[in-house]
């Protein structure tokens, strides 16, 4: 058996622990899951009532095109159908990407620390990934665009940055917009876009009419807590959407994702509490961990990657012990850190007591 050199070379992603696995590791049965930027609200009880009824209709194939999401989402946005396209969350779509511009030997551009699947795609279409190194814990765009060659057919912009969580501010962002070749495509993934309150943050739909070399990647998996469905979703010019739809599988969004989309999106109150939860929550752990004396990096997500000044693996699996799952930083090439995701505020609160209880402990 002869595989592909390109994927002997990928490393497996590495997913947040599952509640279900912890349980059986540890004979635990209390446990809070911080570690996947969930949304601990759930989704809305729309989408609940849309899923019941759409239980006996499972055996039927869904719409291939898309078609009432598309116009829903064009309608919310601001732009045409023809300029959207859906997948099973934001993996498969950059993986679609990837699998249009990259070819054996080509270049994609991504923050030293940001998102695995921007490398592993790139790498599974026999592509090279050139990392640039972070600038406070924050993509260096300029030093990204400068690092641009004739090979370089990508460039990854994740803001806000998953897994540190600033957002690129708009005097970065149009500071090197105009020197990025117009055959280089640029993606703006902002997965987590409904959680962001910096004014600074630029609003990218706009910017499609002079710029058909973007893409913009969103997501209901975050703060419209549909993660389990999988349903991913982008912008970019009607030649690239066409070319994305063309590669995505015809059925990826499946009839329960479709119409859940759908009803998530109608319900604006859930979101706005979604959202409002996350700023108390993240304002939260800001605050204690001040009081205990921590370094972290404010964010504009639904996360915050906090420094222990400890080891990262140790604290994990004692945290783990006290039911609290969260991300430890040496995934991300962070050692000494670990990204947590914001919870109901008792989860957050369990969560700072055990952590100040492992720290005790160690010291």
């Amino acid at each position: 058996m002869k595989l592909r050199e390109s994927v002997l070379r990928l490393k497996p992603y590495t997913a947040g622990k599952p509640i279900n696995e912890v349980k059986r590791e540890l004979g635990l049965n209390d446990i809070i899951k911080l570690a996947s930027n969930e949304n601990p609200l759930g989704c809305s009880p729309m989408v609940t009532k849309v899923i019941n009824e759409l239980a006996y209709q499972v055996n039927l194939y869904p719409d291939a095109a898309n078609f009432d999401l598309k116009r829903e989402l064009a309608e919310e946005l601001g732009v045409k159908p023809d300029n959207i396209f859906l997948g099973t969350g934001s993996d498969s779509i950059i993986r679609a990407i990837c699998s249009i511009f990259i070819d054996p030997g080509d270049e994609s551009i991504m923050g030293e620390v940001s998102f695995q699947r921007y490398e592993d795609n790139t790498k599974i279409m026999g592509g090279n990934v050139v990392k640039i190194p972070m600038k406070n814990h924050k993509l260096d765009v300029e030093k990204m665009v400068d690092a641009i060659t004739e090979r370089t057919k990508i460039l990854w912009f994740c803001t806000p940055n998953n897994p540190t969580g600033p957002i690129i501010k708009k005097d970065e962002l149009f500071s090197i917009i105009d020197k990025i070749p117009k055959d280089v495509i640029f993606v703006m993934d902002e997965a987590y876009y409904e959680y962001v309150d910096d004014p600074d943050y630029p609003q990218t739909i706009p910017l499609l009419g002079k710029y058909p070399n973007m893409i913009i990647l969103r997501t209901f998996s975050k703060a419209y807590g549909l993660a389990g469905l999988r349903v991913g979703y982008g912008i970019a010019n009607e030649n690239i959407a066409k070319y994305i739809n063309a590669v995505v599988g015809p059925f990826d969004v499946n009839l329960i994702a479709q119409n859940a989309a759908l009803a998530a999106l109608k319900d604006k109150e859930f979101l706005r509490k979604v959202v409002e939860l996350n700023k108390k929550s993240r304002e939260y752990f800001y605050e204690e961990f001040k009081n205990i004396g921590l370094e972290y990096i404010e964010s504009q997500a639904n996360f915050v990657m906090v420094d222990l000044k400890a080891d990262d693996k140790v604290v994990f699996n004692e945290l783990l012990k006290r039911g609290v799952i969260v991300r430890p930083g040496h995934l991300f090439e962070m050692p000494g850190w670990i990204r947590v995701s914001t919870g109901r505020m008792e989860q957050n609160e369990r969560f700072i007591s055990a952590l100040k209880e492992v720290l005790k402990g160690m010291h």
